[in-house]
Order: C-alpha cells, then sequence, then structure tokens
C-alpha cells in the first residue's frame, strides 16, 4: 500500500512552510482568524513569487533524495518473503532431501506463497514436510514483520518533523506574547510524544531486522538487510470461507487422529481471522485512509484560502499520518492472517495467531 503524497511528504511540506515563512510573522498571525491577520500570514507566503506553488517547488528542491536501493544497507537484498524461506532453509542441510522429494515445481509453491495449491496427500507421502513448511512459515512472517516496523518508522519520522515545526512556531509565538506558556504545553508535549514514538519505533524495526536476519542465519555476518519500501498489496477478493473449509477437511484426511482434532479446533480459528484481517485492511484502506485523504485535501485548499490555520493544517496532517500508519499496520495483518492460515491448512500448528491492531499476537487457539 502506497502511502498518499500528501502524507509521503508532509514532514518535509511543514518544514518547508516553518522555514520559509518567517516562524514571527507566522506566531503574529496564527493565534487569530481575523482576516488581516490571515492576510499577513498570506502575504509572508506571498513573498514568493508564485505564493504556495513556490514553497511546494521549495519543498522539492530540499527533500532528502530517495535512497538507491543497492546502497540501503550492508547485507543482502530480501524483496519478498520468498527469498527470506530460500536462506531459512540453508540453516537446516536435513531440508535438501525433503525439497528433492517435493519437486521442484512444489517447492517453488511454498517459496511463492501458494501453499494451498499443494497436494493434500504430500503431508504422507513426503516425510519431514511439516518442517520445511514449520521453517518456511516463520521466515515468511518475520519478513512481514520486518518491512512493516521499517515503514512505520518512517510514518514516526515524518510525525515527529510536523511536531517539531508546530513546538517552534508556538516558542514563537509565545516570544512575541501571542500565547501564553500554558497554550504551549500541549504543543510541545505532543512533540515529546513523537520523539517517544519514534525511538520506540527506531527499536521495533531494529528488533524485527534482527530478528529477520536470525531467521535467514545471518546473525553476525551482517548488521542489515535490503528490504522493499513497503509490504504487498491486499488481493482483489479474499479466498472463499467454503474452499477454505474444504480444504481443511482434505488435510484432516492425511493427519494422525490426534492431530487432525488438533487441526479441527486450528482451521476454524485461522479461516475466521482470515476473513477479519481482510474486512478490517480493506476497510481501513478503502473507507478510513480515503475520507482522511478527503479531509486533508480540503483543509490545504482551505488554508490557502485563509479559512484554515496552520494549526488545522498541523492537526490533520497528523491524524492522516496516523490513518496510514493504521492502515499498514492492518496490511500487515493480514498478510500475517493468510501465512497462518495456509500453514494450518497444511496441518500446521501455529504458536499464535494474529492480534488486530497490536503487532502482537493472540494466544494459539486450544486443540479440543
Amino acid at each position: 500500500m502506497k502511502p498518499p503524497h500528501f502524507v509521503r511528504v508532509a514532514g518535509p511540506w511543514l518544514a518547508a512552510v516553518a522555514l520559509a515563512m518567517p516562524l514571527a510573522v507566522l506566531a503574529q498571525t496564527a493565534a487569530s482568524n481575523q482576516e488581516t491577520d490571515w492576510r499577513r500570514a498570506n502575504e509572508a507566503v506571498g513573498n514568493f513569487k508564485r505564493g504556495h506553488a513556490d514553497v511546494l517547488k521549495w519543498e522539492k528542491a530540499h527533500m532528502p533524495a530517495e535512497a538507491d536501493p543497492a546502497m540501503r544497507a550492508e547485507g543482502p537484498a530480501v524483496p519478498d518473503a520468498g527469498e527470506a524461506i530460500r536462506r531459512a532453509w540453508r540453516l537446516h542441510r536435513d531440508l535438501v532431501g525433503v525439497q528433492s522429494r517435493l519437486g521442484t515445481d512444489n517447492v517453488a509453491r511454498i517459496v511463492a506463497g501458494q501453499w494451498l495449491d499443494l497436494d493434500p496427500g504430500l503431508q504422507r507421502r513426503v516425510d519431514g514436510m511439516d518442517e520445511l513448511l514449520d521453517v518456511a512459515a516463520q521466515a515468511r512472517k518475520a519478513w512481514l514483520e520486518a518491512v512493516t516496523a521499517r515503514q512505520m518508522l518512517r510514518f514516526q519520522e515524518a510525525s515527529l518533523e510536523a511536531a517539531e515545526a508546530a513546538s517552534e512556531l508556538g516558542r514563537r509565538m509565545v516570544s512575541v506574547g501571542n500565547w501564553s506558556r500554558l497554550q504551549l504545553s500541549p504543543v510541545q508535549l505532543a512533540e515529546a510524544s513523537a520523539r517517544m514514538n519514534l525511538r520506540k519505533a527506531r527499536f521495533a524495526a531494529t528488533q524485527a531486522e534482527a530478528a529477520l536476519i536470525q531467521t535467514m542465519g545471518l546473525t553476525g555476518v551482517v548488521s542489515s538487510v535490503n528490504l522493499p519500501d513497503q509490504l504487498p498489496e491486499l488481493p482483489a477478493e479474499p479466498m472463499a470461507a467454503a474452499g477454505l473449509q474444504a480444504r481443511a477437511v482434505a488435510i484432516q484426511g492425511q493427519l494422525p487422529d490426534a492431530e487432525r482434532r488438533r487441526n479441527q479446533a486450528l482451521a476454524g480459528t485461522a479461516i475466521e481471522a482470515y476473513q477479519a484481517a481482510y474486512a478490517l485492511a480493506t476497510e481501513s484502506r478503502d473507507v478510513v485512509l480515503k475520507e482522511r485523504e478527503f479531509m486533508t485535501e480540503e483543509t490545504v485548499l482551505h488554508y490557502n484560502g485563509m479559512l484554515k490555520s496552520v494549526w488545522d493544517l498541523l492537526d490533520e496532517t497528523r491524524n492522516q499520518s496516523q490513518a496510514t500508519a493504521d492502515a499498514v499496520g492492518a496490511q500487515r495483518d493480514f498478510w500475517l492472517a493468510d501465512a497462518d492460515l495456509q500453514w494450518v491448512m497444511q496441518g500446521g500448528a501455529p504458536d499464535r495467531f494474529v492480534a488486530f491492531g497490536g503487532g502482537a499476537e493472540a494466544p494459539k487457539a486450544a486443540a479440543h
């Protein structure tokens, strides 16, 4: 899911406003909604020949260049979960024989995440297949968590930049007498909160990347890996419940009695988690995020027309950034639920199922 353009540039855009428009002038005008004060603020922008257009041009010139993917990390490129799976398998020499018995086509299906295309009878015919799938599932989930954590880190960096711009403007307003120290406090608290959230996001990204590196057997060999900028897009349609239930019955017919009973309990939970995750991810993307995009665009237009204040713009920027982060989190939850579902449909038993919105996971369903 590619973040909307405004969200991707929100931090630099606000920094551009803060630097291009003299903060002292902004401080003198932002506290008032009077037309004359708004006129002063927009006249400050008018110092640029083309007003807001030149502010945006300034932003584009001063935004940090997109890093060359080949130069972003010390370690190897891991462009998809399939690459993580291949590397994780190399740690287990005994799995070479399992892959040979499965055949090239079946191995390719596992790497591509097409586990439901596998013949259920392979569970009985290929010894060691359960371990092969276990390693693959863990590698796939580690890759998803690492990519998501890096995306979230970028959102927190943009949020802090916006909070710093607001805090600096607030301090200038206090210095020229338009604000009291009490009015400044919430703005500074917001900056402190954004800074703490960024620290948490950095640690989470470091931990997630370290877990992926460990899963691939590269601990002590590389300190980082080259990951894609975003998660895979959601599928156009979720898998149908009827087909999944039929698949569950087929795999259960290949399992010993004790494992069959356990799989019956897990399959119901996995299907329910998958369906809920897809519904939440699409609702977050198609409704919540789109409405936020609309509100942000309208706020920018009203700001340019002197109908909204810079504080309104800053607030809406934070709201949009949070909505985008929530949508990415929901997207991650779907792919984690998908990984668990496909694993269960091969007779696997995930330790935990996804807990929506938290990044952590819920306890595993009890076997009956």
